[in-house]
């Protein structure tokens, strides 16, 4: 204030418990310094306890947070004690890179012409479509990366509502909540391969969620979806189709599905249909006898993850439906002046930024290129390891080749493998080459001749992938 007043800020509760005005003056010298919080320590015995069964317990080797000493701004020894932190980070990132096979995430990308951005606080809070009140966004971006989609799925830009998600999960949580808003009382179909978010949104929504078989090849098994949906001719269906299953990168045939629903005397105002892209939901557009995933088609939403083939630092994904659905979802927000039809509130608004540059720069041709290599080198990683004699399938759309899992939990980690059951699988992305193929190959091989020794045999894995596919001692005879 003019004249050097100070203002009067402070409240304190009287008698009542209540807060009440202060009439006094704030002065900050009057603020107690408070100590910091002691380190809680723990007992060697006690840390046993929360150890976690699936993995490595993180908090074993955490990076703590200390204060810096009173003269750290001086010597500058926080600061180089952070560098070294990170440094040897960097180190790690690019170890773990260098042997990264099991997660389908493709490491391939340069945004250095992008690093001008950091400084700034980019959020695309509220409805892409609709500018809220906060300037530093990029919904010019997103909405330029929304339309780009949109025409590989085939629906016109007035006919369709999306937005940039945090990740593949957010994707399939918002087309589910769109499928259930349409219909409320209808059921959740999905096959048992599906995402494990897909069962996460039926338990979130409390829906009525029906597991459908699967094939040998984890794709879904429309017999039994028959059988299923006539079983509730009364209620709308909500169905999840996997365009790529998790662990065996399974396309379902969406066609087949759609005339399953039809057969079984759904009409197509009585069914919902969100697709899972995640990871091939990019690929299978520039494969030539792939199921071709539309909005030709009677289905209601698409998400594919950004962070998955396109390449991305940080998790995203793309979430497309019909603009006549998004009506049921979504409320205008005064505070933020926009809409409200996310799921989460406040948006990366680098993510957008990233995914426009990658598309721009490769375009159309470029992901052609992209599909066709990994197509191509999952083929030949998969028929190495059969003439090394070692069970692998590959389904026909998929560059997931599945496999033997490995009895050595440590050559797992170092592969960073997918693990299910009895057995594992390499993505092959953009960034995995034939070298690094070769590499993981000669290792697993060596690897192989010290496991099974003596009476030791590899196991039969024809229960999940199929007789014509495993090379263990009983199957191996008959080839």
């Amino acid at each position: 204030m003019a004249g050097g007043a100070e203002i009067e800020v402070a409240a304190s509760p009287n008698l009542n418990g209540k807060a009440e005005i202060c009439n006094g003056y704030f002065h900050p010298t009057a603020i107690q310094l408070e100590p910091l919080p002691p380190v809680v320590s723990e007992h060697p015995a006690e840390r046993k306890d929360r150890e976690i069964v699936l993995g490595r317990n993180v908090h074993t080797t955490c990076h703590s947070i200390t204060e810096p000493e009173v003269n750290d701004e001086q010597t500058g020894d926080k600061e180089a004690q952070m560098a070294g932190v990170l440094a040897r980070y960097r180190k790690n990132l690019m170890e773990r890179t260098k042997h990264h096979l099991g997660y389908p995430y493709n490491l391939d990308f340069d945004y250095g012409a992008l690093a001008q951005l950091q400084h700034f606080s980019i959020n695309n809070l509220g409805d892409p479509f609709i500018e809220s009140n906060y300037g530093v966004h990029s919904r010019q971006f997103e909405v330029g990366v929304l339309d780009w989609f949109a025409r590989l799925w085939e629906i016109e830009e007035n006919k369709y509502w999306g937005y940039i998600t945090n990740c593949g999960t957010e994707g399939n949580l918002h087309g589910i909540l769109v499928g259930r808003e349409v219909f409320p009382d209808g059921i959740l179909y999905a096959s048992r391969e599906s995402h494990y978010s897909v069962f996460k949104a039926a338990r979130m929504y409390r829906m009525e969620c029906v597991k459908v078989d699967t094939l040998i090849s984890g794709e879904i098994d429309c017999s039994d979806l028959r059988v299923k949906l006539l079983a509730n001719k009364d209620k709308p269906a909500i169905l999840n189709i996997n365009i790529g299953t998790t662990v065996k990168g399974a396309v379902d045939d969406l066609d087949h599905v759609i005339q399953t629903l039809e057969e079984c005397g759904f009409s197509h105002d009585r069914f919902y249909i969100h697709c899972d892209g995640a990871l091939f939901g990019l690929m299978m557009p520039f494969v030539k006898r792939a199921p071709k995933v539309s909005f030709k088609k009677p289905i209601g939403s698409v998400s594919v993850s950004g962070h998955k083939f396109v390449g991305c630092p940080m998790p995203c994904g793309v979430q497309i439906t019909r603009m006549e659905h998004i009506n049921v979802l979504s409320s205008n927000v005064e505070y933020l002046a926009s809409r409200d039809a996310t799921i989460m509130g406040s948006r990366n608004g680098h993510a957008p930024i990233f995914l426009w540059y990658t598309l721009n720069r490769k375009g159309y041709k470029g992901f052609q290129k992209d599909v066709q290599k990994c197509l191509r080198n999952a083929h030949y990683l998969k028929d190495r390891l059969q003439e090394a004699g070692i069970s692998a399938m590959l389904n026909e759309l998929s560059s997931t080749v599945v496999f033997e899992r490995p009895r050595d939990e440590e050559f797992t980690r170092r592969w960073q493998l997918a693990c299910q059951g009895n057995i594992a699988h390499v993505v092959v992305m953009p960034n995995v080459t034939i070298e690094k193929l070769d590499f993981f190959l000669s290792e697993l091989v060596e690897k192989r001749s010290t496991w099974y020794q003596g009476h030791v045999q590899p196991p039969c894995i024809a229960a999940e992938i199929g007789k014509d596919n495993c090379y263990c001692a009983e199957h191996k005879s008959n080839k």
